[in-house]
C-alpha cells in the first residue's frame, strides 16, 4: 500500500514523539495522534495531523499504530489497560513501540497482542531531539522479519538506519547496549573537558583536535556546544537516562553480564539527578564532574 494512503496512529508527542510524527505528515502518511498535553494536539494540527481526544479515538481504524512514551509504566498502560491500544486496534494492525522500555515488556505486550490479532514491534531509537528532527534517527526493530519488512517505509521516513535485531525485545536489548555507549561517552567527555580546562589548554582548540581523531564521536560532536556554553537545553533528559541505566543494569542482570563501567555511570547518572539537574540534557554530566573537581558549575550558587 503506498505510504500516502497509510494511516497512522501516533500516541505520545513529547520532545522525540513531535517531530518524528511531522516527519510521517512530510512524507505523506495521514496521521492521528494523542497525547495528554494539548498544546502538542494543536502543534500537530497546525503541521496537518489529525487530534484525538483518547487512545481509542487515535487507533480506531488506524494501520499502524506508534507509541513513544517515556517509559514502561506509560507504555503498558497505554497498550495493555482500559480504553488502550489492545482494547481497539482493528486485528491486522501493526502495533510499533518506539520507547525505550525493558525487554520484557517488549516481550509482554508481543504476547498480549498475538491472540487479538494485532502485530508487534519493539522499535526504539537512537539519535536525541535532533535525530528526531532531521529524520536521521537509529531505529533498532525486534520482532517477526515480515513486520519489519511491513514497517520498513515508515521506519525510514524517520531515520537512516533501519536494522532487524531479532525477535522481540531484542531492539529494546540492542537500544540498552545504545544506552550504555551514549553515557559513558557522555561521561568521559564531561571528564576530559574538566581536565583540559583545568589545565589551562584552550576548549575549542582541544575539541577540534578531538573530534578530527580516535576520539572523535557523534556525542562528542552532538553536545559539543553544550560543554562549550555550559548550558543544556533537554534533547533528551537526565531523568530519563537514568530511567535506561535502570533498564541496562536488569537486562545485564538477567543475563549474568558483568558491567562495572556500566554500574559507575549509573551511579554518576543518578548522582546528577539527585543533584537537582534531572530536567537537563544528559550533556549535563560534566556540571557533576565539575562539582567532584571543585568548581562550581553554571548557574550554581557557590
Amino acid at each position: 500500500m503506498a505510504p500516502a494512503k497509510r494511516s497512522v496512529a501516533w500516541i505520545g508527542l513529547g520532545i522525540m514523539g513531535s517531530p518524528m510524527a511531522e516527519n510521517l505528515l512530510a512524507a505523506g502518511y495521514h496521521v492521528t495522534g494523542h497525547t495528554l498535553e494539548p498544546h502538542k494536539l494543536d502543534r500537530l494540527a497546525a503541521r496537518g495531523g489529525v487530534p484525538a481526544a483518547s487512545v481509542a479515538e487515535a487507533v480506531s481504524g488506524a494501520e499502524v499504530v506508534v507509541t513513544m512514551l517515556p517509559a514502561d509504566a506509560e507504555v503498558r498502560a497505554v497498550v495493555l489497560g482500559d480504553g488502550g491500544v489492545l482494547e481497539h486496534a482493528r486485528r491486522g494492525a501493526l502495533l510499533i513501540d518506539m520507547s525505550t522500555v525493558s525487554p520484557g515488556t517488549a516481550v509482554a505486550l508481543a504476547r498480549a497482542a498475538a491472540p487479538r490479532g494485532v502485530r508487534v514491534l519493539d522499535a526504539p531509537v537512537s539519535g536525541g531531539e535532533a535525530g528526531a528532527v532531521e529524520g536521521t534517527l537509529s531505529v533498532m526493530a525486534g520482532g517477526e522479519a515480515d513486520d519489519v519488512a511491513a514497517a520498513l517505509p515508515l521506519l525510514r521516513a524517520l531515520g537512516t538506519t533501519v536494522t532487524h535485531c531479532g525477535p522481540h525485545g531484542t531492539g529494546q536489548t540492542v537500544k540498552a547496549a545504545n544506552q550504555l555507549v551514549v553515557a559513558a561517552t557522555l561521561q568521559a567527555c564531561a571528564e576530559a573537558v574538566v581536565l583540559l580546562e583545568k589545565s589551562g589548554v584552550d576548549l575549542v582548540a582541544a575539541l577540534d583536535v578531538l573530534g578530527g581523531g580516535l576520539a572523535s564521536s557523534a556525542v562528542l560532536s552532538r553536545k559539543r556546544e553544550n560543554f562549550l556554553s555550559r548550558t543544556y537545553p533537554p534533547g533528551f533528559r537526565i531523568d530519563l537516562h537514568h530511567k535506561d541505566m535502570g533498564i541496562v543494569l536488569a537486562a545485564a542482570r538477567e543475563v549474568g553480564a558483568a558491567l562495572p563501567l556500566g554500574g559507575l555511570v549509573a551511579a554518576l547518572v543518578a548522582a546528577a539527578r539527585a543533584q537537582g539537574d534531572g530536567g537537563l540534557d544528559h550533556s549535563a554530566l560534566l556540571r557533576g564532574v565539575e562539582r567532584l573537581s571543585g568548581l562550581t558549575p553554571k548557574g550554581e550558587a557557590s
